[in-house]
């Protein structure tokens, strides 16, 4: 297969694993790009990205830019906290103001879970999803398993751990798709009050007991309390949110084995994990950033080949 099934990057619900195969072996092919003195390749002259960014983000955003000029696409940036919505315009509006800009693809955030969704029905670009609420951040997910791949060579099998704020995280939903379609084993773990009630039915393990759900796991994928999303408290404190579910040096090298240790950033240092296990040999943290610009390109591009232009 050389092309993806589907025709916007919307979740990883929606993908088959011959997409998620496909992604890992071009954003191989882009990983040696980008490494070589020369980063540019001309794959998308003359196609135009918008980047819509309605929340907050700085290495997402970051790091969508750089894959769009490393596959030497035109790019427009566009955020809201400057511009129309405020004064507000619908969403539908400021996006199809920026397709009569003729756009031929949408990189976008939005604090509303199905707002990818909602535009790709209504306009003829292509979307890529760069986290639509609580819901999916399917990029994030392709880069951490692509991560993992490379460190183990293989994902089938694998037991992996995602330990902290699972309720209000949509890196650990889309982690969750995209590592059972791979054929891993996946374990949420943390207080009860952030794990959701709906977790079992996706067919995960449960562990509220940080040492026993890093005994059981080849890669621990650590996710930052999102206080951003918080609307109560959830847990007493975070000096006891750490004391109970932060990863020290300590903790890492009483286990009986070398687990890898992830984190999607931006790091709360000294809360989900300390300095000394995030700048450790075992972490992967910043192998995640880089291989995120390469499996970016590689989704823009795959999707940009199924752009129809007129002769």
């Amino acid at each position: 297969m050389s092309s993806l099934s589907v025709d916007h990057l919307i979740g990883i619900k929606h993908l088959q694993r011959s997409d998620i195969e496909l992604i890992y072996k071009t954003a191989e092919n882009f990983k040696d790009v980008i490494n070589r003195p020369i980063k540019k390749v001309p794959s998308l002259r003359d196609i135009t990205i918008a980047n819509l960014f309605f929340e907050n983000s700085t290495r997402t955003k970051l790091s969508f830019e750089l894959a769009e000029k490393r596959l030497s696409a035109d790019v427009i940036n566009f955020s809201s906290g400057s511009s129309s919505v405020k004064k507000g315009e619908t969403l539908i509006d400021t996006v199809n103001n920026i397709l009569a800009m003729k756009v031929d693809m949408v990189v976008m955030r939005h604090p509303n879970p199905g707002a990818p969704y909602f535009l790709s029905q209504h306009v003829d670009a292509k979307i890529v999803n760069a986290g639509d609420g609580t819901h999916e951040h399917p990029t994030q997910a392709l880069l951490d398993t692509f991560s993992i791949r490379e460190k183990l060579g293989d994902l089938e099998g694998k037991k992996v751990v995602i330990v902290g704020d699972i309720l209000h995280s949509r890196v650990a939903l889309s982690n969750i798709y995209c590592l059972q379609k791979m054929g891993a084993e996946v374990m949420v773990c943390g207080p009860a009050t952030l794990i959701p009630k709906y977790i079992n039915e996706l067919g995960v393990k449960v562990s509220h007991n940080l040492r026993e759900a890093l005994n059981w796991c080849d890669v621990a994928n650590m996710l930052r309390i999102q206080l951003e999303r918080q609307d109560m408290a959830y847990f007493p404190s975070l000096r006891e949110y750490s004391m109970m579910f932060g990863l020290t040096k300590e903790i890492l090298d009483s286990l009986d084995k070398e687990i890898i240790v992830m984190h999607p950033g931006p790091i709360n240092r000294g809360v989900e994990i300390t300095s000394d296990v995030a700048d450790s040999g075992q972490s992967i943290i910043l192998e995640q950033v880089e291989n995120g610009v390469a499996v970016r390109m590689a989704v823009l591009y795959l999707l940009a080949g199924k752009i129809e232009r007129e002769s």
